[in-house]
This record gives C-alpha cells, sequence and structure tokens, in this order.
C-alpha cells in the first residue's frame, strides 16, 4: 500500500486544474443534514474519530508508506501504479516537493471530540501551510471522509442510546450508574473489516462500557490515551452462544443450564442465550425448576432471548395473539412471576438481583424506546434489560446518514482572495448548499455552536474549533474520559 495514493482517482488531476497562482485552498468537513438519520433528536453528532485519522493516516501511514521510505522508491512506486492505472506517465515533481518536506503540510482545526456539533456546523478545517502545497488539502478530501464519518455516526448513535435509557432511568427510578452497562456492543462480526469493527466499536466506547469488540479497548488506548490499568474502557460477562447450547443436547438443556450455573460459572454473572429450542419452556418449566439453585448463587444469570419480535419477547402482546400465557406476559413478567423482586422508590418493580435479561437481536433506536415504554407501563423498571447493540444499527449506515462531506470555502490566486461555494439550483433539499469564504465557529447564548462565515483571517483564528494538527504534529492531545465526559455533560444540557 502506497499512502500518496490514499485519494479518489480523479483528484490526481486536480493539481494542474486549479487556476494558475492558486497558493490557498480552505475546507471544511461538515455534517450538512440529519433526514436520513433514523431516530435522530436534531441535536447535531458527535465529534469522535479526528485524533485517530491525524494519529493513524497524516503521520502514521504517510510516515511509513511515504515519507520514511527513499524519494526514489516512494516516487518510483507512485509512478508505477498511476501508469498503470491512467495508461501514461505522470508529473512527479509536486509528490518529490513533499517527499522533501517530510510531512503534510496542512493545519487542522477542529472542535472538541466529544461535544456535539449541529447540523450544518463545521466539526473541522483543514488549509494548506505553504502555497506550493495548495494541492494537498482536498488532496486529503478522501481519506479524511472515509475515516471519519462511520464513527462520528455511530458515536452519535450511541448517544442517541444513552439518552433513551437515561430518560427511562429517571422515569422508573433507576440509578444512573447502571446505564454505561445496558448498552453493550455486540456488532463486530457485522461490520466491514476490523478497522471499521475498532472504530465503531471505539465509538460506542464513548457512551458505554459493555462490549464484545475486544480490539476497540486497544484502539483506544493506542489512539485516545486510554489506560485498561486505571479506568474500565470496556467490560463484558461469560455468555454462550448456540453451539454450546446445541452440544448439550435438547433432551438434557437444563443439565446444560444447571452445569453453567452451578459448575462452570458458580459465581458472578453468566449470559444464557436461551432460545435455541423452545425459548418459553426454559422461561415457565426450567427456570422454576432452577429457582433455588440461581437463587443462592453469589452472581446474576442472565437470560437471552435471540429470535422473534423483541419488544412482544420481553413486554409480551395480547393473549388472543398467543399460543401460551406466558408469551402474553412476556420474559420479564415471567421472571418477576418466578423470581419475584423489590419495588423502588419510584414505585417500579426491580427484578430480583440474581436474574436479568439481555436482548441483542436487530435492537434499534426505536425499539429500544418501545421496549422501555411498554415496560414502564407495565409497572417494570428500566434497568430489568440490557440491550445488545449490533451492526443492523451500527453498519447499517452511511455517509448520507448524516450528510457528511468536505468541502472548500475559500482559496487564494496570485494573492486574491476568493470566498467560493456551491449551491445547485437542483437541490430541491437545499442539503448541499455550502457556506462561504473562511469559517469561525462561535458558542451561542444557550451554550450551542453556531456557523459564522464570510469572515476576515483575524476572525477565523478564533472561535472554537481549534488547532489540532499542524507542521506534521499532533497539537493537541484528547482522552477518552475527556470525550466521555463531553458526551455526559450533552445529556444534561439538552
Amino acid at each position: 500500500m502506497q499512502a500518496i495514493n490514499y485519494t479518489d482517482g480523479y483528484k490526481t488531476g486536480h493539481r494542474e486544474q486549479y487556476p494558475e497562482g492558486t497558493e490557498v485552498v480552505y475546507s471544511n468537513f461538515t455534517p450538512r443534514s440529519d433526514k436520513h438519520a433514523n431516530g435522530s433528536d436534531g441535536e447535531g453528532v458527535v465529534v469522535f474519530g479526528i485524533q485517530y485519522m491525524i494519529r493513524k493516516y497524516l503521520i502514521e501511514e504517510f510516515n511509513e508508506k511515504f515519507f520514511w521510505k527513499s524519494k526514489e522508491d516512494a516516487v518510483k512506486d507512485m509512478k508505477r501504479t498511476m501508469k498503470s492505472y491512467l495508461g501514461k506517465d505522470v508529473e512527479t515533481a509536486h509528490i518529490e516537493a513533499l517527499h522533501d518536506l517530510g510531512y503534510i503540510p496542512v493545519t487542522i482545526k477542529a472542535l472538541p471530540e466529544g461535544s456535539l456539533c449541529p447540523i450544518g456546523v463545521p466539526c473541522l478545517t483543514i488549509v494548506n501551510e505553504a502555497p506550493e502545497f495548495f494541492w494537498v488539502t482536498n488532496f486529503l478530501e478522501t481519506i479524511i471522509s472515509a475515516t471519519l464519518w462511520h464513527p462520528m455516526t455511530n458515536a452519535t448513535t450511541a448517544r442517541l442510546y444513552k439518552k433513551i435509557m437515561t430518560k427511562w432511568a429517571k422515569k422508573t427510578g433507576d440509578p444512573l450508574d447502571f446505564i454505561p452497562f445496558q448498552g453493550h456492543d455486540f456488532s463486530f462480526r457485522g461490520m466491514a473489516g476490523l478497522e471499521s469493527a475498532c472504530a465503531s466499536g471505539g465509538a460506542h466506547l464513548t457512551s458505554f462500557v459493555g462490549t464484545d469488540t475486544i480490539p476497540a479497548i486497544d484502539w483506544l488506548e493506542t489512539y485516545y490515551e486510554a489506560d485498561a490499568d486505571k479506568e474500565l474502557i470496556g467490560c463484558t460477562v461469560p455468555a454462550t452462544e448456540h453451539s454450546v447450547m446445541c452440544m448439550g443436547g435438547n433432551e438434557d438443556e437444563i443439565w446444560t443450564f444447571r452445569r453453567l450455573i452451578n459448575e462452570i460459572y458458580p459465581s458472578g454473572i453468566v449470559s444464557i442465550v436461551s432460545d435455541t429450542w423452545d425459548f418459553w419452556k426454559v422461561v415457565t418449566e426450567y427456570l422454576p425448576a432452577l429457582k433455588d439453585e440461581i437463587i443462592e448463587r453469589d452472581g446474576k444469570v442472565v437470560i437471552r432471548p435471540d429470535s422473534g419480535d423483541p419488544a412482544d419477547i420481553l413486554c409480551g402482546k395480547p393473549l388472543s395473539h398467543c399460543l401460551t400465557v406466558a408469551e402474553s406476559k412476556g420474559l420479564i413478567e415471567c421472571l418477576w412471576d418466578t423470581f419475584g423482586g423489590e419495588v423502588n422508590d419510584a414505585g417500579y418493580k426491580v427484578l430480583d438481583s440474581h436474574i436479568g435479561a439481555i436482548y441483542g437481536d436487530s435492537i434499534t433506536l426505536e425499539r429500544a424506546e418501545n421496549i422501555l415504554s411498554r415496560l414502564e407501563a407495565k409497572g417494570f423498571a428500566s434497568c430489568n434489560v440490557v440491550f445488545g447493540i449490533g451492526s443492523y444499527t451500527y453498519q447499517y449506515v452511511t455517509r448520507d446518514t448524516y450528510g457528511f462531506a468536505m468541502k472548500a470555502t475559500y482559496g487564494e490566486v496570485n494573492g486574491e482572495g476568493r470566498e467560493i461555494f456551491k449551491d445547485p439550483a437542483t437541490d430541491k433539499g437545499k442539503t448541499k448548499k455550502s457556506a462561504k469564504g473562511l469559517l469561525c465557529v462561535e458558542k451561542s447564548e444557550s451554550g450551542e455552536y453556531v456557523l459564522k462565515d464570510g469572515c476576515t483571517w483575524e476572525e477565523e483564528s478564533k472561535g472554537e474549533l481549534n488547532v489540532v494538527y499542524e507542521k506534521g504534529e499532533l497539537t493537541s492531545v484528547t482522552t477518552l474520559a475527556e470525550i466521555r465526559k463531553r458526551v455526559e455533560e450533552s445529556l444534561k444540557t439538552n
């Protein structure tokens, strides 16, 4: 892989296409619309992934796969690829000059990671640092966009889940310190490769600590100063899968349950997938038979249904639509009937601490809201269920979910400043209309970020966008702890 080729093919010709004398290209990365974002609350997106993009690509990848190679080899490799791609030899003087410089010559400003960026407000600006490298700004658009849109989208989704859980926890009298464990990342196997899983899994962990995506922990230690020796980055519990239950045999399924809770995990939390054959038989026959053993354990047995309609399985449905009374009650009420619990100060039922439930099949923001609403209507606190959030949520998104785009808004040609913008007449929704000129992001009286465009360089130097990269170095380091704090604060103020 050659880092100098981390761009769209059409950008390789843009250097010559700019007007002669171009010296400055100034661009921004902005979430332009949330019209395709199911569950969006209109408050914007969580800024996340910028430090990773800088460290991983602008520094690590370009150093190892361009700058630290000999100039001869770097240029030869690039020429070989481009000759095959374009069918002709290409000019390389500008590539050689970049290699001689030894770093990516742009200045990047960004909003603080973990903060909430409103739709239509830039979360990042970028400008070249020397006239001869004007072409570098938008040459980087592809890698910036490809690296940032997914973690920002999923950090935003994680925050929305946390917002829903917080609302129902407050309404039903739950302890708020349970919420970081209530959303659990199940998405690893459904992601588009390891890097996608790490960035998305890291995004999930900006709001939660529950995860089955182990590499996301290493990723956050590598790029966001997290330290597993000093803080809880992510955690999980022992859990079965269908192969385990199947191997024990249908006729001996209760033996498999008993062995798991008494011999393999005699204490602590263990999650058991329970729909391998007859879920309602497990709920109405096996669990009552195992009640004393479960109650006497020093820990919790978590029942995991994995098929059917999540809301109906957990909350029940009209008896006329059911084959059994248990189906009409739903899992949570059935567990209450068997194991009991207590009524909290807000008047809602909380299951006995030795039993619980998790559902991780096709959970969405809408379904999570529906489930917690229906549980509340039945008199149950929201803490009675944990949600496994999978690739149905975290992979079923695109760059257009929040309309992310990087666009140039200002340039200088032969020392003359030019405010540039796009406003397509065919874009009836005005999603693609860009800002114009130099940009400054300020805070309103209510504390929200607002955009001021058409600025002078002096105005652009102020505001809430802070330099995070210049002269080839990361200039400001953000920690996972700081990001989590900002996400939490945004839930309190919005």
